[in-house]
């Protein structure tokens, strides 16, 4: 075999790995800062107000010591999980369509639409649901504020899920096809379980994004100072309780603001940790 020699790699180029280096280190850097930054504001200003009463508690009037977000809380996770019920099987669907059946004129709309949604204000959505499902029935009501939540879910989920089957490498689709296996039994047992990790991350951005909206359902949930558990009727969500707490002229309302929101961001970052967490777990227990 021939001798081969390596030249040392000269000054510049190790200065400039190195810059290069400390270039991506520090926009990391600049990243977290601020991240770190506001979980520690709200965790100053929040939690002090956290106690039993805030998670058992409804709403008290001015002026009334204790009360909390109890009934927030619950409002919140029946919207979210009629959101996801109903968002993600849909966002999924769509996605897979795009990136593994539609090569036509549908599927190059059904991505302009998604674009075009993603893009879309909140408060937007929240008229369309307004129109299409508070005045048909002439009330507010959980079941429209999730409705609003998962069309914005939806464009997120499907991009995300068309985006990665389609790193998927051809090859897996192509061995599976020659072994006799129908294209759609080769995408519910191939290529998605490959692209998991990655459909499951892009859920989750859809899930935290509208977790804390609030736009949408100032048209649709409207808000509720009770306890409620029927969808046909208008409930109470964390983000409304934060904004009517915020936007009163009231210190006590803002201070249970500033827990609320606190609550909020744990309630996302537990959810999100979870699934990650099963998801791995998942991953592992299959290999």
């Amino acid at each position: 075999m021939p001798n081969i020699t390596t030249q040392p790699l000269s000054f510049s180029r190790k200065a400039m790995d190195h810059f290069a280096t400390f270039l991506c280190a520090l926009a990391s850097l600049i990243v977290l800062v601020p991240l770190v930054a506001i979980f520690g504001y709200l965790l100053y200003r929040g939690g002090r107000g956290l106690s039993l009463d805030f998670f058992t508690k409804v709403p008290v009037p001015v002026g009334e010591s204790g009360g909390g977000m109890a009934n927030a809380i619950v409002g919140s996770l029946q919207l979210l999980f009629m959101a996801t019920l109903w968002g993600v099987p849909v966002g999924i669907g769509a996605g897979v369509y795009m990136a593994e059946y539609g090569g036509g004129a549908l599927a190059n709309f059904a991505r302009f639409i998604s674009d075009v949604l993603n893009g879309v204000p909140s408060i937007v959505i929240g008229v369309a649901a307004y129109s299409l499902f508070v005045l048909p029935f002439r009330h507010f009501s959980a079941f429209s504020g999730a409705m609003a939540l998962g069309m914005m879910m939806v464009p997120t989920i499907a991009r995300t899920t068309e985006e990665m089957l389609l790193m998927v490498p051809r090859a897996l689709r192509e061995a599976a096809l020659g072994l006799g296996i129908p294209q759609w039994r080769t995408t519910l047992s191939i290529t998605i379980p490959t692209a998991k990790s990655g459909i499951i991350t892009g859920i989750m951005l859809a899930f935290a994004r509208v977790a804390g909206e609030t736009a949408p359902l100032l048209f649709t949930s409207f808000g509720n100072s009770f306890w409620n558990m029927d969808p046909r009727q208008p409930t109470a969500a964390l983000p409304l309780q934060i904004f009517i707490y915020a936007i009163s002229p009231y210190e006590e309302w803002h201070a249970k603001a500033w827990t609320g929101a606190l609550v909020l961001v744990g309630i996302i970052t537990i959810t999100v940790s979870a699934v990650r967490l099963m998801s791995s777990r998942m991953t592992k227990c299959r290999a």
